[in-house]
């Protein structure tokens, strides 16, 4: 049986081969288009794959996309309407293109699939939908060389969900807890990223590798006034200090005055202010992932923890998770962003 898995459509695109749940082929789309971070369907990323395989389309017994589109949908609509009617500027930009492309996402991946493999082939009985971040638990722990673990995630956010907590048994993988949108420590490392001048959804380890030049002299304000962090790790953002939500930026005027001045001009010259703004949303992120995996290990007695989502590439956050010694083990997956996604969403199906 063979299970082709696609990410796609935000960044990061990728695909992943399965044969009967052995993973014979994976690539991300930049590879080939030469593109950073392209999030075009993964046309060139599947073809490697089944010329790995040495299959033809055929073959393919289920195309399994890494999220579900109308969760996501359905939370940017609700975000909206909460919000209401702050955010109309960023809603009128946002709704044409979501109706156009995203709302109607299966029927854009069909056409796809049959333009690059088969347009005789009914793509529509074969092809499925996971959730992002049970896509990123799944990317984890199956490909772990643990029979049992507990599984973090933490990214942005998926449809919902932008931290979840699970324990996988076997072939078993079942979700405890989660942390919804808007509140998210990706999205809070995000904003703190547009606020240094750096690019988002890439240039967040421009930060981390800037944090070690500065000191975490905002870390007390940050946790003062952005982010209420309870003893288990779990937080809720005040979102009176950003705008993503429904917002065109990251960040807004109060942010701005907490922090004494807008955000830096992207190609100016770095300054020890930002050094020390990124020293502090790193300690900060440090300190929430130490308690939530003491939780995560109290809660679940497990000794083995996996890591995936856009946060577990924070490899010095990693690391001092891994001198903490709250685990036995700990196992990262490489491609934890969203090209693991594609990985994620074949294993989870398989």
């Amino acid at each position: 049986m063979y299970i082709l898995g696609i990410s796609a459509f935000y960044h990061d695109s990728a695909a992943c081969l399965l044969k009967n749940g052995e993973i014979v082929a994976a690539a991300q789309e930049e590879r080939f288009t030469r593109k950073k971070h392209d999030p075009g369907f993964p046309s060139h990323a599947i073809q490697y794959c089944l010329q790995e395989a040495n299959i033809d389309p055929t073959q393919v017994d289920n195309v399994v996309f890494y999220e579900k589109p109308f969760l996501k949908f359905e939370r940017l609509l609700e975000t909206y309407l909460a919000f209401a009617p702050k955010g109309f500027t960023s809603f009128s930009k946002a709704m044409p293109l979501w109706i156009k492309d995203k709302l109607f996402q299966k029927s854009a991946l069909i056409k796809e699939l049959k333009a690059l493999l088969d347009e005789n082939i009914d793509w529509r009985e074969r092809l499925l939908f996971t959730e992002h971040h049970l896509s990123h638990a799944a990317s984890a722990f199956y490909p772990s060389p643990f029979d049992r673990a507990a599984v973090l995630t933490i990214d942005g956010v998926g449809e919902w969900t932008t931290t979840s907590i699970a324990v996988g048994k076997g072939r078993e993988l079942k979700v405890l807890k989660e942390i919804h949108f808007p509140h998210s420590i990706g999205l809070l490392y995000s904003a703190f990223t547009y606020y240094t001048g750096f690019k988002v959804n890439s240039g967040e380890y421009k930060v981390m590798g800037l944090a070690p030049y500065g000191e975490p002299r905002y870390a007390d304000l940050i946790k003062d006034k952005l982010i209420s962090i309870a003893s288990d790790g779990s937080f809720q953002l005040d979102m009176s200090y950003f705008d993503y939500a429904t917002g065109l930026t990251m960040t807004n005027k109060k942010f701005n005055d907490l922090f004494g001045g807008p955000p830096r001009k992207s190609e100016t010259e770095l300054t020890q202010r930002e050094m020390d703004l990124a020293a502090s949303v790193q300690k900060v992120t440090e300190d929430i992932l130490i308690d939530i995996a003491k939780d995560i290990a109290n809660e679940t007695g497990e000794k083995n923890l996996c890591l995936a989502g856009g946060v577990a590439l924070n490899c010095v956050a990693n690391g001092i998770l891994v001198r903490e010694k709250i685990f036995e083990n700990i196992w990262i997956q490489p491609a934890a962003g969203d090209a693991g996604g594609a990985l994620g969403a074949a294993l989870s199906t398989w």
